[in-house]
């Protein structure tokens, strides 16, 4: 099973470049099923097996959200956008494109809004699995601590009270109408202007979002002493007036300080838990001994949790000065 969800992973990452690069030929049930070296029959039924949809399905709903981010952004006609994504005419892509977010091509340009696109999956998740890491860790790069003064902004989220961990969080959410990972990922992606995008405003499922957590005298008692309630989000600039979907909170977030505990770019396959590890014991054994600093437990402040293991893996806490 290890080696398919290798293997379905590699054909996720060729179907978003292939869909980048308008190179419809190589999305096709036979290329993608001669590049794992199975038959079609056998490649789509493990990808269903391992994905939880269809190839077919996927296949559509992503190109779409490719679509739709340059109906977004671009000025290109629709017409042009419709036969870059394998539409046959302007008429059949308004048709697909309204069935999948509710509006016309025309009407979402005019008025762009939060819809839920078809994000990237991840089907190879080591730890979702019980797999855990393969081999030793080989970075050795040290845990950066610094300090740091984050201008005013937003944070549009769900929250849960009673979550503990993203994998929990998670959980409870998909037992919530229209708040599980899917939907609420979606939705995010849509959202154009998310400060911490390095996507470039494509669909990436993860590009910009991160995890937040609300000093909050009624949420739960984190593992340092502090009630908080954990969030899943997005920041976005302060003057932001979009609108904001209804299963979610729109939050301002004053310029404060804070301090930040950074490990670099690791493999997420082999290093995850490790890093994990690192930097918590980093988080625990820090002395703010003579930096003028203490952590801040002021109820409303909002700590920031960042994955992305192309980049690091970072915690921004809330601090406040004792002197």
């Amino acid at each position: 099973m290890y080696e398919w969800h290798q293997q379905i992973q590699a054909i996720v990452d060729e179907i978003d470049t292939c869909i980048k690069s308008y190179d419809d030929e190589a999305l096709t049930l036979r290329a993608l099923a001669r590049r794992l070296g199975y038959s079609e029959f056998h490649t789509t039924r493990k990808f269903k097996e391992v994905s939880g949809m269809q190839l077919r399905d996927y296949l559509r709903r992503r190109k779409l959200a490719f679509a739709l981010i340059e109906v977004r952004d671009s000025d290109k006609s629709l017409l042009d956008i419709a036969l870059d994504y394998g539409y046959s005419s302007h008429a059949a892509f308004t048709r697909a494109f309204k069935l999948a977010y509710g509006v016309t091509p025309s009407e979402y340009r005019q008025n762009p809004k939060p819809v839920v696109l078809r994000t990237k999956i991840n089907p190879f998740d080591r730890y979702l699995l019980g797999l855990g890491e393969i081999g030793m860790m080989k970075s050795t790069d040290d845990v950066k601590i610094y300090f740091v003064t984050i201008p005013a902004h937003k944070f549009l989220h769900i929250r849960n009270y009673e979550s503990n961990g993203y994998w929990d969080f998670w959980e409870k959410q998909s037992k919530i109408p229209g708040q599980d990972c899917d939907t609420i990922c979606g939705l995010l992606d849509s959202i154009k202007g998310k400060l911490d995008d390095h996507g470039g405003g494509e669909p990436n499922s993860g590009s910009g979002q991160v995890m937040g957590y609300i000093n909050d005298p009624q949420g739960r008692l984190c593992d340092w002493g502090i009630r908080r309630v954990e969030c899943y989000g997005v920041r976005l600039p302060l003057d932001y007036n979009g609108e904001v979907p209804p299963q979610m909170q729109l939050m301002d977030i004053p310029q404060e300080e804070y301090i930040v505990f950074e490990h670099g770019p690791f493999s997420y396959e082999k290093e995850n838990h490790t890093v994990e590890q690192v930097i918590e014991k980093a988080m625990a054994e820090f002395d703010f001994s003579g930096t003028g600093y203490a952590l801040d437990t002021t109820p409303g402040r909002i700590a920031y949790f960042y994955h992305d293991p192309e980049q690091f893996w970072k915690y921004i806490r809330p601090v406040r000065r004792t002197s």
